[in-house]
């Protein structure tokens, strides 16, 4: 049976960025739904963007986000070479927010409520410069030098800022349940929560209460949605974050081990050694080596 829901590996990979052929690919892009946001630019061709019940046909130069749980699907509207860039990501884990201003996530949320547009024409995302923003990210993601991560939530972050100008312009307002939205976490944007606390001494009863859920009742729904417990997924972060401090850094195995919310060292390098076969001193020796 087809399922329109899209599990994504946005626990692990919070971001994707590349270039898609609809030649090579499978397409049309049947209509699916998934809890990251989605944004499209054109390269070539025209394509019809569906997205609940509006569709719009893109040409060469628009942009188009896709809300995160919002129904979308994408078709050839005219014959010929069709390709576009894709940004898919967690919006949980963009955190660069001002101060005097509600989390991403609520605004996004607020916005789609209000069934602002989705949909930039190419002159509009010319002026939000979305053709060189796109292109950085995937060139970003391509080269995976350091500080890669950061480049590109910056990059998204500015495309989200002009995205929220597009809107105000249109009328729309952050009001008081944006800002009163942000003390609360839910199922899907519990994973900003787990990543800011990630030193921490995390225990998965606490982030339950945090969402408002019995244990039980969190642990299925988690497990459901992202495919392994919450347990689980706490310790894969901190090995992708010792990954980061091994790759980048000169730091002692200890301080990682602090940084990461590892326990002590011993247990860092057991934990490592589980779920990458090999010691760090080992992983950080043989990427010198690459």
């Amino acid at each position: 049976m087809y399922n329109l829901f899209e599990a994504g590996n946005a626990l692990n990979t919070p971001f994707e960025c590349f270039v898609y052929d609809a030649g090579t690919n499978r397409f049309p892009i049947r209509p699916h739904w998934h809890y990251f946001a989605e944004m499209i630019f054109m390269l070539e061709g025209s394509a019809e963007m569906h997205t609940d019940e509006r569709i719009h046909t893109a040409n060469v130069g628009d942009m188009v986000f896709f809300h995160p749980q919002s129904v979308h699907s994408i078709y050839a509207a005219a014959p010929g070479p069709l390709r576009y860039i894709v940004l898919k990501f967690d919006i949980n884990s963009i955190h660069i927010t001002s101060s005097y201003a509600p989390k991403l996530r609520n605004i996004v949320k607020s916005a789609y409520n209000k069934q602002m547009p989705f949909y930039f024409p190419a002159e509009t995302a010319e002026n939000m410069e979305c053709g060189r923003l796109f292109r950085d990210c995937v060139d970003e993601l391509q080269k995976q030098e350091y500080g890669y991560d950061r480049i590109i939530q910056t990059k998204l972050y500015h495309l989200l800022m002009n995205i929220i100008r597009c809107w105000m312009r249109d009328g729309f307002s952050i009001d008081h349940d944006v800002f009163a939205a942000d003390a609360q976490y839910d199922i899907d944007s519990v994973t900003e929560y787990i990543d800011s606390n990630i030193k921490e001494n995390l225990q998965v009863a606490d982030i339950a209460s945090k969402c408002g859920l019995s244990y039980s009742c969190f642990a299925k729904k988690f497990k459901q949605l992202y495919g392994k417990s919450c347990k689980t997924y706490i310790e894969e972060m901190k090995i992708f974050k010792v990954e980061d401090f091994l790759l980048f850094t000169s730091f002692d195995l200890t301080y990682i081990s602090q940084e990461t919310g590892f326990s002590d060292c011993s247990h860092m390098i057991k934990s490592f050694k589980k779920y990458r076969s090999c010691t760090p001193k080992q992983f950080r020796m043989k990427h010198k080596m690459a």
